[in-house]
């Protein structure tokens, strides 16, 4: 249940713009590159065999996996950002 306090300490703000910065600056990215070299080498003409086989067989669950990753990301880097600029508004700081 809700306390009704109300803070965003300056370690917090800068936790935020952190957190921010990694899934905007890189971490996305690296994730749709990590999808695509999965996606290649799923593919039998490009890479066979047995233990091929088997990475290509699991790779469908690994692919969407890092979807939902990248989708829950953007998820929380809005709702970090909406809840910090909530807090320094209630606190009268602009956000």
């Amino acid at each position: 249940m809700p306390s009704g306090r109300v803070l965003s300490s300056p370690e917090a703000k800068q936790s935020v713009t952190r957190m921010q910065t990694i899934i905007n600056q890189g971490l996305l990215e690296q994730i749709n590159l990590l999808d695509r070299e999965g996606t290649t080498l799923s593919d039998p003409n490009v890479w066979d065999g047995e233990l091929a086989s088997v990475f290509r067989n699991d790779w469908p669950g690994t692919s969407s996996t890092l979807k939902r990753i990248q989708q829950d990301l953007e998820t929380l880097r809005g709702r970090v950002q909406q809840i910090n600029g909530d807090i320094m508004a209630a606190g009268g700081n602009a956000a």
